[in-house]
């Protein structure tokens, strides 16, 4: 069964496209057939984060119907069993995809067939980044220990949290909650999942139902990036209960990324940055990231690489 994660945060440097593609080459490397898809349309980089020069083909020849399967636009990577599609042929006009665009495409991607397939979202909180994350039941948020990093990712969680509600109730249906809700508490805490359920509940029972039960699947995750040996190492964990907290939507901690300077290097050189510094400790989190994703998702771990990707593994 096919696990897609989208991967995305409300803030430019985060390093979304950093996490995605290591996390792609970790999961390949561990045996899984992976495919990663560039969804920062207007600003996608991904081939460049996996040490690819510009690939040939793009994600607008299917938008735009130049081919008629999405699976055409699949290219090779370097990586064995690690599979792109890009997005930096995209057209000018990419980010500006119609809706019909948009759900053309979102089926298209749930019809394809590997063991993962990670999408590279844009930052910030525009209809289609929202819709993008919905695609699947599962989804990291990225963020970076700096305050407008922490208080982005709390806009963006509520973002998608008032895009699902709104999907499920219907536009108009959406409107009247919300002013229900407000009028209930007029303390300004109608945003919180559990006041816009109660109303959502009260008000059509029958939809909030279904909403409940998709909800109940869904699985949100935070992943803290950049993280130096000054930060508090539980800060992510103090994010999400916040997130719970305020919001009402369970986030559950994936992990923190160690910070290296020489990420900047790998990026210049074209080389993926697991493969030029392997005895990094940034390099062992992403491991433990991709073994966390697999047990999230049921899968089976099998490291390929020959070695214990579990041991500690020193800075170089």
């Amino acid at each position: 069964m096919t696990c897609i994660m989208p991967i995305g945060g409300n803030k430019g440097g985060t390093g979304k496209s950093f996490i995605g593609g290591n996390l792609c080459i970790a999961l390949a490397k561990r045996g899984k057939r992976t495919l990663m898809i560039d969804l920062d349309l207007g600003a996608s980089n991904l081939h460049t984060m996996i040490g690819m020069s510009l690939p040939s083909g793009s994600l607008s020849d299917f938008i735009n119907r130049r081919v008629e399967k999405l699976e055409e636009t699949v290219i090779p990577t370097p990586v064995p069993g690690l599979f792109l599609i890009s997005g930096a042929r995209n057209d000018l006009d990419a980010s500006n995809i119609s809706y019909q665009q948009k759900q053309r495409l979102s089926r298209a991607i749930s019809r394809l067939s590997y063991d993962y397939i990670i999408l590279d979202l844009g930052a910030g909180t525009s209809f289609n980044t929202v819709d993008f994350f919905m695609i699947s039941n599962t989804g990291v948020f990225v963020v970076i220990p700096e305050p407008t990093a922490i208080e982005n990712i709390y806009r963006m969680v509520r973002s998608l949290f008032f895009r699902m509600v709104k999907q499920y109730a219907g536009a108009s249906d959406f409107r009247t909650i919300v002013s229900v809700a407000r009028e209930r508490d007029p303390g300004g805490h109608a945003d919180h999942l559990d006041n816009l359920l109660i109303v959502f509940s009260d008000l059509f029972p029958e939809k909030a139902n279904f909403f409940e039960k998709s909800l109940e699947n869904m699985s949100f995750t935070l992943v803290m990036n950049q993280m130096r040996d000054s930060d508090n190492p539980k800060l992510g964990n103090l994010i999400c209960g916040v997130i719970q907290k305020h919001l009402g939507v369970p986030v559950t901690f994936l992990g923190n990324i160690a910070y290296n300077s020489r990420v900047h290097d790998s990026v210049c050189n074209r080389v993926p940055f697991m493969d030029k510094y392997p005895y990094t400790q940034t390099t062992t989190d992403i491991r433990k990231l991709s073994e966390t994703v697999i047990a999230m998702s049921g899968g089976n771990d099998k490291d390929i690489t020959g070695g214990d990707s579990t041991d500690k593994i020193q800075e170089s």
